[in-house]
């Protein structure tokens, strides 16, 4: 095996013997160990010339034991003593190689001379040679390359040892001089840089290879030559002229090159391509990274998010996600036909601010009917497009704004991903590449749609969410009063804070109702847990509030009643699924009545946080209102707190998420909610939304619901009372006193009826009822018209027979009046009726 002429005289000029390149003995060895290769450097060395030795055993030559070489088949270092041609001994450093090409029995010798040689050609051994061992020798004859290859050459079978090398290596190498200039580089490396030994000769690495990290990989071989040592192995993004179209990731590594004298004369490079285990190791981290950050929450702008930030710019320039109108719903989407709308969830983009965007966040994007985009909707297989493709072509010429940024930011490939999810298809992935990037290949389609198969899932869990969520939230908000009632004595805002989409919609409700004589009744509960069972629970009992308060009971009764609503509801679930949370279900309450005319606030609350309190003067109190167990616990008794409220107070009721965002803060809370208070505010509505963002965060992590009522008193004039004597004969005089106060309201119209009712209702209590009676007409919204008495007896409606001579004044009461009803207390009953007052009479 030859090496090539070409080769060999390039060679030659490459590697022109220097005056110490005869320090080097080259010796080959034939059958039975004989003589047949002696170079300049073993005459140099031994003092015999080529004429003596060729032919002779080399055992003759050697003073140490001859049988020491008859062993080696492969490679052998060691100290050998050899006899000079003076009959001097020399001890000097070999090493012992088989030929390539040659047989079992073909070997070469390579021996160093010590460095003390005279300068006549003899040769002297020392103690020091000696001691230097075999790897000082082994030292100098590996890396003194240039030395070893022009010796090698020197020889008839020298091209033998170094074609392998030269032209056989897989491993590319190049070996450059001190200043990074090529000197020599082998096959493997040309077929890799596209350039020919000739061409490469003299140029740096920057010269063939096209890459950010060239600065890297000289600096790598300049610490190697400092240092004399081996430099770490390079990782390099490059380009080279055999494939100018493709990145290749070369791992690249640099050792020192030195002389005989130990002096660093360049440094040697050997390359290997890692592309594809690079780019297989990429794929497993970017889809490790994608199944870590995608599906986070279960809210599909965040999940369409986070897919697009993952292959941006892993895998693409530019990545959009597009669903289906109806998953916005939570619904899920019906097969795609010519039309479909499409709603723009997320991008991102190489570029600051994403320009090449046709359609932002939120906004719907469209296209053509006949475009590869909506076919692989349809379809649901995904497609790999180039800018050559007739395809191309054709959507752009139906959509000239997307071919505008197409050309505008130099994208030249697509992949279009289908986003499916348990068959069914959920919206488009459209993967952008631009130059000078490489275009997509088979590869990266198969990764993309691995990715997105893996956000599909998320997708799909986050509608499956979306739909429940929205169901609840709208059953929640349905059972919410969409606004308070208007009353005189009362001007009250709310305001609720559905749970952050992780949670989930609560079960918090506030609830302001009108009660008799004026009165109203404030409420504000929280059931325990999220979903559709909450808010339904939740709606249950603002039912059973409004019927209980509608008997006008007392708050502490009222919750005595609800507490067992909610034991029954309890224990009556049916056909809940094993493990929900529908059992054992528990509530909080805070029933508050306030009475606009003894000015008189009656608490009782079950588990929930102490009303806020605002003065007039600005004075921010938590009254000491005794708080019961929560619904649904114990069934311990409740008690009732009463309040003495000035004109123009504020009473405000919260649940415990206003107060509880963070643990352990909950008495830093309310000092921050006392502090939100006692800001001036121009209006309730005003104080409530600074109270929400001052102790609110964005997303807060349970439901809040927050009321706030500011109370007045009814005017002196706006009530009248009158004591009626326990005689029949007085009846009349009471629709006369009635009749007077009538006209001072201006309410004349309004007289004949209410002598009519004053009349019935009077008698009924001179004739069933128990002395003091009284009988009181309030001017609110209503006339509203209350007789006393003392008696437990409750009245009754009741159908009276044709020739019964009584028994019919509730029914001309019910009839005459808008609404009536009795309320009970611990001092007896109250009567009451009320009529509607013309809207202009009311501040008359």
């Amino acid at each position: 095996m030859n090496v090539p002429d070409q080769h060999r005289s390039d060679h030659h000029r490459l590697l022109a013997d220097p005056p110490t390149t005869r320090r080097v003995a080259v010796i080959t060895l034939g059958e039975a160990d004989v003589v047949t290769g002696w170079s300049p450097g073993a005459r140099y060395l031994l003092g015999y010339l080529a004429d003596q030795v060729v032919g002779v055993p080399v055992g003759r030559l050697i003073a140490s034991d001859p049988g020491v070489l008859s062993s080696v088949t492969e490679e052998w270092d060691g100290d050998v003593t050899l006899r000079h041609a003076s009959g001097r001994l020399l001890t000097v450093p070999v090493r012992a190689c088989r030929l390539s090409d040659g047989g079992a029995g073909q070997r070469a010798l390579l021996a160093v001379a010590p460095e003390d040689d005279a300068a006549d050609g003899t040769a002297h051994g020392t103690a020091a040679d000696t001691a230097a061992g075999p790897h000082h020798g082994t030292h100098h004859v590996t890396h003194d390359v240039t030395h070893d290859v022009a010796e090698v050459f020197a020889l008839p079978d020298g091209p033998a040892m170094l074609d392998w090398l030269f032209s056989a290596s897989p491993v590319p190498l190049t070996v450059y001089d001190t200043d990074l200039r090529c000197v020599w580089q082998n096959t493997a490396m040309s077929r890799m840089t596209g350039t020919s030994q000739c061409e490469r000769r003299g140029t740096r690495p920057g010269d063939v290879l096209t890459s950010p990290d060239i600065a890297r990989w000289e600096a790598c071989m300049r610490e190697a030559m400092r240092s004399g040592t081996d430099a770490a192995p390079c990782t390099m993004h490059a380009r080279t002229r055999a494939d100018p179209d493709h990145d290749r990731v070369l791992l690249a590594t640099a050792s020192p090159l030195r002389g005989s004298a130990g002096r660093i004369l360049g440094v040697c490079a050997t390359v290997h391509d890692v592309t594809e285990p690079h780019a297989y190791r990429e794929r497993l981290a970017l889809l490790n990274e994608a199944g870590a950050r995608i599906g986070s929450t279960l809210d599909l702008s965040v999940t369409a998010q986070e897919l697009a930030d993952v292959l941006v710019p892993r895998l693409a320039d530019f990545v959009s996600v597009d669903l289906l109108e109806p998953l916005l719903r939570g619904d899920e989407p019906g097969p795609v036909v010519t039309g479909v709308t499409l709603r723009r969830m997320a991008h991102q983009s190489v570029n600051e601010g994403a320009p090449e965007a046709t359609a932002a966040p939120g906004a719907v994007d469209t296209y053509p009917p006949s475009s590869p985009p909506v076919r692989c909707l349809a379809e649901g297989r995904p497609l790999l497009l180039r800018c050559r493709d007739s395809r191309v072509s054709r959507w752009f010429a139906d959509d000239p704004v997307r071919a505008e940024r197409a050309e505008q930011y130099g994208f030249h490939s697509w992949l279009l991903v289908p986003i499916r999810a348990r068959g069914v298809t959920l919206g488009l992935t459209v993967f952008c590449r631009s130059w000078p990037n490489q275009p997509f290949e088979h590869d990266d389609l198969l990764l993309a749609e691995e990715v997105v198969t893996r956000a599909a899932i998320s997708l799909d869990n986050a509608r499956s969410y979306t739909r429940e969520h929205t169901a609840a939230l709208a059953l929640q908000r349905s059972l919410l009063p969409r606004e308070l009632p208007r009353r005189p004595a009362l001007e009250a805002t709310f305001r609720y804070l559905p749970a952050s989409s992780q949670f989930g919609v609560g079960g918090d409700w506030v609830d302001v109702i009108p009660l008799s004589g004026g009165r109203v009744a404030l409420v504000i509960g929280d059931v325990v847990g999220h979903g559709i069972h909450a808010a339904a629970t939740m709606g249950r009992l603002r039912t059973a509030v409004r019927t209980l308060a509608d008997v006008d009971l007392a708050p502490d009764e009222l919750l005595t009643r609800l507490d067992d609503q909610v034991t029954h509801l309890d224990a009556g679930e049916a056909g809940a699924p094993e493990g929900s949370d529908t059992s054992e279900a528990t509530a909080s309450c805070l029933y508050a009545v306030y009475d606009p005319v003894t000015r008189n606030c009656s608490v009782a609350s079950a588990g929930q946080p102490p009303p806020a309190l605002l003065t007039p003067d600005g004075d921010v109190t938590f009254p000491a209102v005794e708080c019961g167990p929560p619904l649904g616990g114990c069934g311990l008794p409740y008690v009732t707190s009463e309040l003495r409220l000035r004109d123009g107070s504020e009473l405000v009721l919260y649940t415990d998420g206003l107060i509880s965002t963070r643990a352990g803060e909950i008495d830093e809370n309310l000092e921050r909610l006392r502090r939100a208070l006692a800001r001036p505010a121009s209006s309730v509505d005003a104080r409530c939304d600074a109270v929400v963002r001052a102790l609110l965060p964005e997303h807060p992590e349970d439901d809040v619901a927050v009321l706030i009522a500011r109370t007045h008193a009814l005017d002196e004039d706006r009530v009248a009372t009158w004591d009626v004597p326990a005689d029949p004969a007085v009846v009349a005089d009471a629709r006369s006193w009635a009749t007077r106060r009538m006209a001072g309201w201006g309410l004349e119209d309004m007289a004949c009826v209410t002598e009519l009712v004053v009349s019935e209702l009077v008698t009924n209590a001179i004739r069933y009822g128990t002395p003091p009676i009284q009988l009181r007409l309030i001017k609110d919204n209503a006339l509203i018209c209350e007789v006393s008495d003392t008696s437990s007896t409750a009245p009754h409606l009741r159908r009276t027979p044709v020739f019964d001579e009584g028994g019919r004044g509730l029914l001309l009461v019910a009839q005459l009046t808008q609404r009536w009803g009795s309320r009970h207390s611990r001092d007896g009953k109250t009567i009451w009726c009320e009529q509607p007052v013309p809207p202009e009479a009311r501040d008359a």
